[in-house]
């Protein structure tokens, strides 16, 4: 490794940052500002117009509303926006709120234009997403005291906060919550110029010396996905640590790492693939309904609905229809087969 301040290759990127603690280092990884943020342009200038514009008014932000596939950011976007503001930041989930008393706890306590970040907003139940309604309108609460015939609501006040909402699944959040938010960022994959950036963030933080040539491999099979991408990274360092290349990721570290991952140039994983053979050699390309490609393959068809088809789908290799998943001819094409005119069956090239 090259020493502290000695000139490296022009090709190599260097980090002279101490690695943080074993605990800290996906903590480190994650942008505290705005400018830190890479890729997702066009949101991020609006939101910074949106934030100096609270702040100038000395206001809470109004409410925001992230939707997107996992991984891209939604809970990093909401820990900047909070910094951004200079105001606390409270976090939680959906499904930990299970009475009506755990979110008054919260609200109640919440500190002047603070940032209330729920993630899986679409698991909210009923119960706890009508007492929201009131919150982020009125700030205030209603509380039923007492039983039967002698109950009573009172109206309690709270202080102004930002309520933030995250959710892959933006169709099952009921329409009047939705319409409470009075900003919607809704994620999109990455470009490639992007991960690469990230790369080069990510590598100067972990100190992992990286070749220029080695991202663009490194990128094309994250699915440019960024939580994607510092896993991948993380990887090709141990592989480059035993490989004898003096621990730089070189392009030989990274085409050797994806191939004993088991990981191609589209990102695809094993299981991917196997969806994707079972549709074509199985059940000659489809349609076939998603219980019975979820036993087909060994999974829950909860994990092959919100983890395997939405990049398999967005890369264009599996279709969705009234009559169940069918492959493209993409898919055929990615997997070196094609359909026999008879359909039959598919067979190699």
């Amino acid at each position: 490794m090259a020493k502290k301040n000695s000139p490296s290759p022009e090709s190599v990127v260097h980090s002279e940052v101490s690695l943080p603690a074993d605990d800290d280092r996906d903590r480190a990884l994650r942008p505290l500002t705005l400018n830190e943020f890479l890729g997702q342009t066009v949101m991020k200038e609006n939101l910074a117009v949106f934030i100096k514009a609270a702040r100038e008014r000395s206001e809470s932000l109004d409410h925001i509303f992230l939707t997107g596939p996992p991984g891209l950011g939604k809970t990093t976007l909401a820990h900047i926006v909070a910094n951004e503001m200079g105001v606390d930041f409270i976090e939680t989930s959906a499904p930990a709120l299970d009475k009506p008393k755990d979110l008054v706890g919260i609200l109640t306590n919440l500190k002047p234009k603070a940032v209330f970040f729920i993630d899986e907003i679409h698991r909210l139940k009923p119960t706890i997403e009508e007492m929201l309604y009131i919150a982020m309108e009125d700030y205030e609460l209603d509380w039923i005291i007492g039983q039967g015939p002698s109950a009573r609501t009172m109206r309690l006040p709270i202080r102004s906060f930002t309520l933030i909402g995250a959710t892959t699944k933006a169709g099952m959040v009921s329409s009047p919550l939705i319409s409470r938010f009075g900003i919607t960022c809704r994620f999109s994959l990455y470009e490639s110029a992007d991960i690469q950036a990230i790369i080069r963030r990510s590598a100067r933080i972990m100190n992992i010396r990286i070749n220029d040539d080695a991202m663009t491999p490194l990128a094309r099979s994250s699915r440019f996905t960024p939580r994607v991408t510092n896993r991948l990274l993380r990887r090709m360092r141990d592989f480059a640590q035993v490989s004898g290349s003096d621990g730089i990721v070189t392009l030989n570290v990274v085409e050797d790492g994806l191939r004993r991952l088991e990981i191609d140039q589209l990102g695809l994983e094993r299981l991917d693939r196997d969806i994707l053979r079972m549709i074509i050699e199985r059940y000659g390309g489809g349609p076939v309904g998603a219980e019975t490609l979820a036993i087909s393959v060994g999974e829950a068809v909860d994990t092959l609905e919100d983890f395997y088809e939405p990049f398999l789908i967005q890369a264009g290799l599996l279709e969705r229809t009234s009559r169940g998943r069918m492959a493209t001819s993409l898919a055929y094409q990615h997997l070196g087969l094609v359909r026999s005119a008879a359909k039959d069956g598919p067979f190699l090239l």
